[in-house]
């Protein structure tokens, strides 16, 4: 939104114009996807044997942590916890592989490339074969 002032005295017949600007950041994708590279494949606990896999490794772990020390800390032992959680997931489920997306624009490149050089042998030679290179491109 703008709006024309006619009361500043500028001694020229011109007028102030006063105007709003608002901005607004847009977050990107890749950004926003930077932090979820990696997640646990969770289809995989549909599964009958992955998920009793995974529920004994768990239990294994659970069963370890019991003779920790109780001197050690909450922030420790959560951190125990949030270890034996990631590891035996990581090693009864897997990494959940990201599609990686192809360039919009990648089987074009060829042809701009040759348009290009066709151009190019078009503006050094205007000849007939050159227009012709050049149309059939």
């Amino acid at each position: 939104m703008h709006r024309v002032s006619g009361g500043a005295e500028c001694d020229a017949d011109r007028y102030l114009v006063v105007a709003k600007v608002r901005e607004r950041l847009a977050v990107g994708k890749q950004t926003a996807q930077m932090f979820d590279r990696e997640r646990f494949n969770l289809r995989k606990l549909n599964e009958l044997e992955v998920r009793k896999q995974y529920q004994i490794e768990i239990t294994n772990r659970f069963a370890a942590l019991e003779n920790l020390s109780d001197g050690e800390g909450i922030s420790r032992a959560w951190e125990n916890i949030k270890e034996n959680i990631n590891t035996s997931a990581k090693e009864s489920l897997g990494m959940h592989e990201l599609k990686q997306h192809k360039p919009l624009f990648d089987e074009h490149l060829g042809f701009l490339d040759k348009r290009k050089q066709a151009t190019m042998q078009w503006v050094q030679d205007r000849s007939q074969s050159n227009v012709d290179n050049l149309k059939n491109i």
